[in-house]
C-alpha cells in the first residue's frame, strides 16, 4: 500500500463498514478484521483510535438494522411483517447516506483526518 494512502484509511473503513456489516457479524468485524486494518494503519502512524471511531460509523449504526447476521433485524421484519430483501432495498440507501453524512461530519469537526 502507498504510504500516501494510509492517512485515508480512516475515512475509507468509515464508508465501507456499511456494506461490510452485511458480510460480517459484529464480533467477527470487531475482533477479526478491525485489529488487522488498525494494525496496518498504526504502523503508518495513523492513531489506532481513528480507525475504531471510523469503523463505529457504519458497522454498528447505520450496517446494524440491516445486517441478516444480526438477530435483532429478523426480529424487526419479523414483528413488521415484510420481508428481510424489502427491507434491506428500502432501508440500505437511507443507512448508507446517513453513513456518508456521518463520515463528512467526522472529518469536518477533526474526528477522523484526511
Amino acid at each position: 500500500m502507498p504510504a500516501s494512502f494510509a492517512t485515508h484509511i480512516p475515512v475509507v473503513l468509515a464508508i465501507v463498514s456499511m456494506p461490510l456489516s452485511l458480510l460480517f457479524d459484529p464480533d467477527s468485524f470487531y475482533l477479526g478484521v478491525l485489529p488487522v486494518v488498525a494494525e496496518v494503519a498504526g504502523s503508518f502512524g495513523v492513531p489506532t483510535v481513528q480507525v475504531g471511531q471510523a469503523a463505529l460509523l457504519g458497522q454498528m449504526t447505520t450496517g446494524f438494522p440491516i445486517s441478516p447476521l444480526t438477530p435483532a433485524t429478523f426480529l424487526v421484519v419479523g414483528l413488521s411483517g415484510i420481508e428481510l430483501g424489502e427491507h434491506q432495498r428500502f432501508a440500505g440507501p437511507f443507512l448508507f447516506a446517513a453513513t456518508l453524512v456521518m463520515t463528512a461530519a467526522a472529518v469536518a469537526f477533526g474526528v477522523l483526518t484526511l
